[in-house]
């Protein structure tokens, strides 16, 4: 091999390059991008944009029926720029501050619950009816909670409860604030929401089994 120089480029693996920001495009697209945004004309780097634009919209076919379509490239194209593109885009740039900002935490409900076939609901029922004025509205709403919880209860026993229960489970929760109304009682039968149940389909599985033994098999 004659001697000399030679300027050979060394061989680069990704695990030595920077992390790509948005990782679909491949490394190319966001070496152009960076190509763009080092350019110092502004008419130049207006259109190698959109010509990084029409690439970018062949490499997504699919998207192009998507409502605001262009819309997207060009805000992909600014966050692939880290926000440092200088050009004339038909669309106004996102924001950094707004994309990079964090959730509120999510209020995760309280799991330490006594009666748990009752769920948080019921407590967040309970909660606003404790708040309501005395009338007609609030014993209507007390009445829908005693009812919904007894519906709940029968859910989790499948069998039967006295309105007693209900309204000692109710008083518990409520801390003594709430009571049905004695012009309101009593509540649905058991009897009642369990025949409700069975109507909605989640009664016992035998009655389906015997309706699909009378069908014809061809």
């Amino acid at each position: 091999m004659p001697e000399g120089n030679y300027n050979m480029e060394t061989l680069q693996y990704n695990t030595d390059r920077e992390g790509l920001i948005i990782p679909e495009y491949g490394r190319h697209i966001h070496i152009m991008i960076q190509q763009v945004v080092e350019e110092k004309d502004r008419e130049k780097r207006n259109k190698q944009a959109k010509a990084i634009i029409d690439v970018m919209g062949n490499l997504n076919p699919h998207l192009r029926d998507v409502p605001d379509f262009q819309h997207k490239l060009w805000d992909q194209l600014h966050i692939m720029s880290n926000f440092q593109l200088d050009v004339d885009a038909p669309y106004e740039a996102p924001e950094k501050e707004i994309l990079e900002a964090r959730p509120e935490r999510l209020k995760y409900p309280n799991n330490n619950l006594k009666y748990r076939f009752y769920g948080n609901n019921i407590l967040s029922m309970i909660e606003v009816a404790k708040g309501w004025e005395a009338g007609d509205l609030k014993d209507a709403l007390i009445f829908t909670i005693a009812s919904h919880m007894k519906k709940c209860f029968l859910n989790w026993n499948k069998d039967t409860v006295e309105d007693s229960v209900i309204f000692t489970h109710l008083d518990e929760l409520s801390k003594g604030q709430l009571k049905v109304p004695e012009n309101l009682l009593p509540l649905t039968d058991s009897d009642e929401l369990l025949k409700l149940k069975t109507k909605n389909g989640n009664g016992p599985k035998s009655n389906t089994k015997q309706r699909n033994r009378k069908r014809k098999r061809y």
